[in-house]
């Protein structure tokens, strides 16, 4: 019966660590298009979570050589964007990276992002693991770039 009771515990662990995953959802995910000979480009998304805290850590996709959390912060009348370590998401919270505040940068693109595309990206939480999404390739606006 001890054996029985040890396989219980392993499975019921096991459920639970697939429900930490299944409480953050990532939504809203796009990248703007990059102009020809662009090096970076920037992702914007919306992390929902249903349960406890947890931490966005990293990021990673195969069309850049890295993927940074980023958070832009005002100084004075100059807005500097600055490498981070990841990103608190709340408990039954929203973490938005969105223009003008915390984003993710993809640096050494390997190829400029063509609107109407999509762009792999794995995201990694403390708790919830690995996560896929794909950010949808946006339009670039005239004279809007993201640069440092």
């Amino acid at each position: 019966m001890k054996g029985m009771a040890t396989v219980t515990i392993f499975v019921l662990g096991l459920l639970s660590a697939g429900a930490a995953g299944a409480q953050i959802t990532v939504q809203e995910a796009w990248a703007r298009a990059t102009p020809p000979g662009a090096k970076i480009a920037a992702g914007y998304l919306t992390v929902r979570n249903a349960g406890a805290a947890d931490k966005l850590l990293s990021a990673s996709s195969p069309a850049a050589e890295r993927v940074e959390t980023h958070m832009t912060m005002r100084e004075g009348d100059i807005s500097r964007m600055r490498e981070v370590k990841g990103y608190e998401v709340p408990a039954r919270g929203t973490l938005e990276l969105k223009p003008g505040g915390p984003h993710l940068m993809l640096v050494n693109i390997k190829a400029p992002l063509k609107e109407g595309t999509a762009v792999p990206l794995t995201l990694r939480f403390e708790k919830a693991g690995e996560i896929k999404t794909v950010l949808q390739v946006r339009p670039l606006v005239a004279g809007e770039q993201h640069s440092h």
